[in-house]
């Protein structure tokens, strides 16, 4: 937690630094001689704060309400925009922290510390050694311990993202203004690198040959517990559950132990008659319904870079472009483009939208509307100044990595669930949710939902405009 300003140079609306047309429609007749006064660019906070809550919903209601959760395969719910509305915003974020530091050497420096920094609380979280908030215990085997995970991906993501744009900028062109489609001839290397990387995931998930494989059964609430199951394989090019390539790269490389042991395949319909809820095996499910899966894994990851690169290109646009008519009409060209391209490629059967395997049609369809989603807010909030309504968003983009931790990843739950009367359920948290909602709405369903919403996204909005009203933010 820092106090004082936040590092504000991460998300400046350049156009702010100067005397453009854009500062002159915002309503800001700015004296060149003047100091420079950073302001931070409040659409993208927002819709940071929009993605954060979004995390905290689907975690805390997507098993009551599954079609906030996670698709069990193919499909895309709401819980699947999560992740790449993440490497949307880090992406775009990219060009504006960058553009201010031109020593080369430092920002290297600065982005291999945030990187090691993400991995650390990734690995801390999602590694298995915090059991919060339901398990009143921590520490992980290391033989058990999951390597992958949120953070990690976004920490993938940024490093090798933000050394492209260190590498392929051009000091010569960074206040060069420009218009149409001369932003991609600049970034020309980019877009060359982005082609590569899909054709590196494409040539892998549809060349590699996945052979026959087997694990043990480690969940103690399958009747299969303890025992070793064969998975029958022999293919090539299957985007099916038990049989694709990404899941057998990790396999491989991670090892099977290190992987995610409760994978939303669980809830298909191959698995369970509760699908799509979660609920017992079926007694004839297949094999692979009780196998590990990492759904933040090694080759999806390496797709997943394509989101944050989508994201870079707004924030050039943001850059490059004065007029706030020719942002949006750039950023919504290119969000209905994507959008409609992955849908495409999903409903002919090309290419099915799935975010275990990270397919191409997925990053189109949630790259697209996160760049839709994007517009919007600029436009609200940036065009319109319609900040006030959405300033709870706002605070909490402003402070995600807080609210990340102590709500997403529930700290702050599992600390008050220490503190608990003759038994664990016997809590603050479990006595609220019983008795405030729950029990005043007859419903489990509706009673989680609401809890969800006002115990802990309405108490982190709370909390972090607490936080900026003093200047408080934790910065990575």
């Amino acid at each position: 937690m820092d106090g004082g300003r936040k590092d504000v140079d991460a998300e400046e609306d350049p156009d702010r630094l100067r005397g453009h047309p854009a500062s002159e429609v915002d309503g800001v007749d700015e004296d060149e001689k003047a100091p420079r006064r950073s302001r931070r660019v409040a659409s993208l906070d927002v819709f940071r704060g929009l993605t954060v809550a979004l995390m905290i919903l689907v975690d805390g209601a997507g098993g009551e309400w599954p079609v906030i959760g996670h698709a069990p395969w193919n499909g895309c719910n709401l819980a699947d925009f999560v992740m790449p509305f993440f490497l949307f915003i880090v992406g775009m974020a990219i060009p504006l922290s960058l553009k201010r530091i031109p020593d080369r050497g430092r920002a290297v420096r600065r982005v291999v510390i945030r990187t090691l920094k993400l991995l650390f609380w990734g690995i801390l979280l999602q590694g298995g050694y915090s059991h919060a908030p339901d398990e009143l215990t921590y520490g992980v085997d290391m033989k058990h311990i999951r390597w992958c995970g949120i953070l990690q991906r976004i920490a993938l993501a940024y490093l090798v993202v933000a050394v492209l744009e260190i590498v392929t900028k051009n000091a010569k062109v960074q206040d060069q203004a420009s218009s149409g489609f001369s932003i991609f001839r600049m970034y020309f290397s980019q877009w060359i690198v982005a082609c590569f990387i899909l054709v590196i995931y494409l040539s892998l998930v549809y060349g590699i040959y996945v052979p026959d494989w087997e694990f043990r059964v480690s969940d103690a609430k399958n009747p299969n517990y303890g025992k070793v199951l064969t998975v029958t394989c022999g293919t090539r090019g299957n985007l099916d559950p038990p049989c694709n390539a990404v899941g057998y790269i990790d396999r491989q490389l991670l090892g099977i132990n290190h992987m995610y042991h409760k994978p939303a395949w669980r809830r298909h319909r191959a698995c369970t008659d509760d699908s799509p809820h979660e609920g017992p095996p079926k007694t004839d499910a297949p094999a692979w319904c009780a196998a590990p899966f990492e759904p933040e894994g090694i080759l999806s990851s390496l797709s997943a870079v394509l989101s944050t690169i989508v994201g870079v290109h707004y924030g050039h646009v943001l850059v490059h472009m004065k007029r706030h008519t020719d942002r949006l009409k750039q950023w919504f060209i290119m969000g209905i483009s994507l959008l409609a391209l992955g849908l495409i490629l999903h409903f002919s059967h090309a290419i099915p939208l799935n975010k275990q395997l990270y397919t191409s049609s997925y990053i189109c369809v949630t790259a697209g509307a996160a760049g839709i989603v994007f517009c919007l807010f600029y436009f609200l909030v940036d065009v319109l100044n319609l900040r006030h309504p959405l300033s709870p968003l706002q605070w909490v983009g402003m402070n995600a990595m807080l609210v990340y931790v102590m709500a997403a990843a529930g700290i702050f739950e599992g600390f008050l669930n220490g503190w608990y009367y003759e038994t664990t359920n016997n809590t603050l948290v479990y006595w609220v949710r019983k008795h405030v909602f729950v029990r005043v709405w007859h419903s489990t369903r509706v009673g989680i939902l609401l809890d969800v919403l006002f115990t802990q996204i309405l108490f982190w909005a709370v909390v972090s405009g607490l936080l900026h009203r003093a200047r408080l933010y934790w910065k990575l």
